[in-house]
């Protein structure tokens, strides 16, 4: 038994170590920063309420801060998220154009906790003469530590290489997260706590409109407790509570709702699992009835698909809303829409 479970791990270790070298390359293939042009910006019908001079402008490190300034923002911001449409925010790094865009803006909004590894440098690199104010929206926010500790398995001879690559995949996340898992906007009690620092972070901008910006944050703040709501009530309905995830992005999700996450990948989508934990995975999907594994758009869905075929399984997207796909941009989805969407398959998949 012993001899042919070593020859189960290594038969699908060769199969996994493939996979993950093709989800590797593809990773490396969209990590191409996009040209300046192809930078989300609020939309220019908002000219004929104000004009340009007349809006505040404010930058955005990535997608969910883009959604909450706009909404918040409405006619009296000009905003510039500097990731572009279909690019994965662990991927991307800022250019010396990133660097004046804040720099010549009033208001730079990044969500910390992490998330922006490159942001510390990117402050200390800001125009000298700029008088732009830089907020840390995920102030408040209770956070997860994002480390978890060494599964223990049977045969260690049998592991030990991939123990030792696994060690330093590790040490390189903690790094890039400090240890905290950074994906707050996952959940929509966290999403809360962010918009109500970015409509503060607005009116200390520009007090002027001050009851413009409170009026849209209470607006906002109506559909995302309606959304929360949801979220507490079907959930708490759902016979399983498991979710296997591609990437440990929905720790939040998880802990708001009574959900049990079990990621393939770290807080990283390039993190590279070892086959044993791959194994021990799908033993966990047979033991635990999970009927689908989730996946997400901006990275390869190769790995959770083979993994999904190996426990003889479905696959479903969870959208970790780090960013819109270009045809979701074009479709006019929205962070609120997305949310919306997870829910509809979280339920689908834990029924």
């Amino acid at each position: 038994m012993k001899q042919a479970k070593k020859a189960w791990i290594r038969r699908l270790s060769q199969g996994f170590l493939l996979t993950i070298i093709l989800l590797a390359a593809a990773a490396c293939g969209n990590n191409t920063n996009q040209p300046a042009d192809n930078a989300q910006t609020t939309d220019d019908s908002n000219a004929d309420a104000a004009s340009d001079s007349e809006r505040i402008s404010v930058v955005t490190s990535f997608y969910p801060l883009y959604f909450l300034a706009t909404e918040i923002g409405g006619e009296h911001v000009q905003v510039v998220n500097l990731i572009a449409s279909g690019i994965e925010p662990h991927d991307w790094t800022p250019k010396s154009r990133d660097l004046s865009t804040a720099s010549n803006a009033e208001l730079f909004l990044y969500h910390g906790a992490g998330l922006e590894g490159w942001v510390d440098d990117f402050l200390k690199g800001l125009s000298k003469d700029s008088t732009v104010v830089t907020k840390e929206i995920s102030s408040g926010i209770s956070l997860i530590n994002g480390i978890e500790e060494e599964p223990e398995h049977e045969d260690e001879h049998e592991g030990a290489h991939e123990d030792e690559h696994d060690g330093e995949q590790h040490a390189e996340e903690e790094h890039d997260h400090n240890g905290v898992d950074p994906h707050t906007w996952v959940s929509p009690k966290s999403a809360l706590v962010l918009a109500k620092n970015v409509m503060n972070s607005l009116v200390e901008a520009d007090d002027v409109h001050q009851s413009d910006y409170e009026k849209n944050f209470e607006a906002l703040k109506v559909k995302l407790e309606a959304i929360d709501a949801e979220y507490t009530e079907q959930l708490s309905q759902t016979k399983n509570k498991n979710i296997v995830v591609s990437h440990q992005a929905f720790g939040y999700l998880a802990r708001d709702y009574g959900l049990n996450q079990v990621p393939i990948m770290g807080l990283s989508p390039e993190a590279e699992p070892r086959a044993q934990d791959l194994l021990d995975i799908a033993k966990f999907v047979k033991e635990n009835d999970v009927k689908y594994i989730f996946f997400e758009e901006l990275v390869s869905d190769q790995l959770a698909r083979t993994l999904a075929s190996e426990a003889d399984v479905d696959t479903m997207v969870l959208n970790p809303l780090e960013g819109l796909t270009s045809e979701q941009e074009a479709a006019g989805d929205s962070y609120l829409t997305l949310m919306e969407r997870n829910l509809q398959n979280l339920v689908q998949a834990l029924q």
